[in-house]
């Protein structure tokens, strides 16, 4: 059982039900406000993280649920005439509840100069592993209705 916990706690994929809190920002207005989403992290040979409107962020694996990851470059952000760069970092814990802190850095698209800066706490706890009952219950059923209907032919 001692084997277990850690495995558990380095395993960070899933989908996450999140809320997001903006903490800080220097950018007037915001350009992006967040309250609630998901974000699904896989982590197989590499570490990616998925946070609808945000280009999908990449990393590497680490032990005791810790996460980092970033684009790469600078790329379109959903406000126009901004681009931008994402990061995120922060862990899971065995409980299967996600603790990051999301970065963006914005730059303007017409100079490349950079523009401004919004980071958010995000929080939230993985949803429950989805079963096979559902699938398992149509093919019973289905077998059901054809058995009953199969004596009716022969009789």
């Amino acid at each position: 059982m001692g084997l277990a916990t850690p495995a558990l706690a380095d395993d960070v994929s899933g989908v996450y039900d999140v809320k997001f809190e903006e903490m800080s920002t220097n950018c007037s207005p915001p350009p992006v406000s967040y309250t609630r989403g998901t974000v699904k992290i896989e982590a197989k040979k590499s570490l990616t993280v998925n946070i609808e409107t945000i280009p999908i962020m990449s990393g590497m694996p680490a032990k005791s649920g810790k996460i980092n990851a970033k684009t790469t470059k600078k790329l379109a952000s959903t406000v126009q005439g901004l681009d931008g760069k994402w990061g995120v970092s922060g862990r899971v814990d065995e409980n299967g509840v996600l603790q990051l802190v999301l970065v963006a850095e914005y730059t303007r698209q017409d100079n490349g100069k950079p523009h401004c800066t919004q980071s958010w706490n995000v929080s939230g706890v993985r949803q429950a592993a989805s079963t096979k009952a559902p699938a398992d219950d149509k093919k019973a059923k289905a077998k059901a209705s054809i058995d009953s209907f199969l004596p009716s032919l022969v009789d």
